[in-house]
């Protein structure tokens, strides 16, 4: 037993004091550090790209300079459709709001016939959720609509550092290899494969996800025949990526349009039920089959990483938080001392399930012979 060892509180309260300075440097220093990030996940889906390119003989240089050009051109793409349909909705947003002040109103004068509650009351009580909302995430689709300066600088920001990490990368994996000792060099290989891994099939698998939610939702709202059918269906899919809370976001946003817009009641019924379908067949099909077993984080988790990265840095912090997590489990898995940190991270029941599926078929394999 080592007796110059501390006590196990003392570790504790050192490792809990690392954590609270992590997330006040996260905290002051976002408006830095998003760019970064998302510059990484960008880099390293356009890996493939510019390695490519590169066996044509062309300069490194120009190669990452056209694999960036390719992402700017679809991302342009993508905004300028997402704007046209915003321009679109956005002009009939005073009828909108007509329509939903009449629904509203009408709803406050059954409330107080039939539960007996003033409208001062219903006020209190709405204000009161309006709140709660608020700070649990709804407030994010007002950040998700504002703040274009931010956004472009941001965008032009990651551009720029995009295209740097992918011309420095190899020097930059030199430098990490010459951080840590050499004994550890296998499990530095390890975790720099298997996140680059990890990040760029979760990253396509997401845009796949997406573009497959888009397509049937506003292939359904047309069928329907609800109006703004392709921004609803488009809007819908972009907040299915915030896990869990996303998905019941854009339903109650959908409804309420759909209220204002639609004549029929039972509308409203479908569009909520087709949402609903959606979600479940994309929760228990799509998502583990596309974006693929490399992301394997446990539900609580998953919440508890949204909510504390929605609060540190906003919209953006929702969209890093998944990703993070799972980067953090492949590293805590190679460290002895963090094994437990990611075990507690996983999914043991899909991990379970797994093992299971693989013993069905070893099973299955000498049965048959």
């Amino acid at each position: 037993m080592n007796n110059n060892q501390p006590p196990y509180y003392t570790q504790l309260s050192e490792k809990l004091l690392i954590l609270f300075l992590i997330g006040v440097f996260v905290y002051l220093g976002h408006d830095i550090l998003v760019p970064i990030y998302f510059s990484i996940l960008l880099s390293i889906l356009l890996l493939p790209v510019t390695n490519f390119i590169e066996r044509f003989k062309v300069p490194k240089a120009i190669a990452n300079l056209i694999a960036v050009l390719i992402a700017l051109f679809f991302i342009s793409i993508i905004i300028y459709f997402l704007s046209s349909q915003i321009s679109s909705f956005a002009t009939d947003l005073p009828s909108i709001k007509k329509h939903l002040s009449e629904h509203y109103i009408a709803l406050q004068n059954w409330v107080k016939k039939e539960f007996h509650v003033s409208f001062n009351q219903q006020a209190a009580i709405l204000q009161h959720a309006a709140s709660e909302v608020k700070n649990s995430g709804g407030g994010y689709i007002g950040q998700t609509f504002s703040s274009l300066t931010e956004t472009l600088l941001t965008a032009v920001l990651v551009t720029i550092y995009s295209f740097l990490i992918l011309y420095y990368r190899h020097h930059i994996k030199r430098f990490l290899f010459a951080v840590f000792k050499q004994e550890h060099a296998d499990k530095v290989q390890e975790v720099l494969t298997e996140s680059k891994s990890m990040v760029k099939n979760y990253m396509l698998g997401l845009l796949i996800e997406m573009a497959i939610v888009a397509t049937v939702l506003s292939a359904i709202f047309l069928f329907i025949g609800i109006k703004y059918a392709v921004f609803l269906g488009v809007f819908a899919a972009i907040l299915n990526i915030i896990p869990y809370v996303g998905i019941f976001t854009a339903a109650v946003f959908t409804v309420l349009v759909t209220l204002t817009t639609s004549l029929q009641t039972s509308d409203i019924l479908w569009v909520a039920v087709s949402m609903a379908l959606v979600h479940i067949t994309d929760s228990n099909f799509l998502m583990p089959r596309i974006v693929g077993s490399k992301v394997k984080i446990n539900a609580l988790i998953t919440i508890i990483g949204v909510v504390i990265g929605g609060s540190l840095i906003g919209l953006s912090g929702i969209f890093l938080a998944l990703p993070s997590i799972a980067i953090l489990k492949i590293i805590f898995d190679r460290v002895d001392e963090l094994k437990p940190w990611g075990m507690l991270l996983g999914d043991e029941i899909a991990v379970t399930k797994k093992k299971n599926t693989r013993r069905k078929l070893k099973d299955n394999e000498s049965k048959d012979s």
